[in-house]
């Protein structure tokens, strides 16, 4: 079903999703609206780029030009999360803190990229998810 790869990415982004603000709301003790977004466990990034590869592979098979296609994305996109993404956050510790007291600055957001555990998270609800969408849409 064509649909399938339409859904799969979407229900990854929506199950990684959700399942970080659970777990940052029971961290926090509190509805973590303001914790969503860049950073976090699992990746929202891995989940998205790693269910699409799966998926393809589950459909067309790892020896299809399309999974190949996949496969270097989802590369892209998770070596950007753990290594530049991650540096960013970095830089912004460090510009907070030269700009902390001057007026009118806004704190720019600290937690970024992600660590190996964040995108291995990431990986398996991607995984997971075309998995199951394989199965009950094919």
């Amino acid at each position: 079903m064509v649909i399938s790869y339409a859904l799969t990415p979407f229900l990854a982004w929506l199950v990684a999703g959700t399942s970080k603000f659970i777990i940052n709301s029971f961290k926090a003790k509190q509805l973590a609206f303001g914790l969503v977004g860049y950073g976090g466990l699992p990746s929202n990034h891995s989940a998205i780029v790693s269910s699409m590869a799966a998926l393809i592979a589950f459909k067309e098979g790892i020896g299809s030009p399309s999974f190949g296609v996949a496969i270097a994305l989802a590369f892209i996109v998770i070596l950007d999360a753990a290594s530049l993404r991650r540096q960013i956050g970095r830089q912004a510790v460090i510009l907070n803190r030269l700009a902390a007291g001057s007026s009118g600055y806004r704190p720019v957001r600290e937690r970024m990229g992600h660590t190996r555990v964040e995108i291995a998270a990431g990986v398996m609800v991607g995984v997971l998810v075309a998995m199951a969408v394989s199965k009950y849409l094919s």
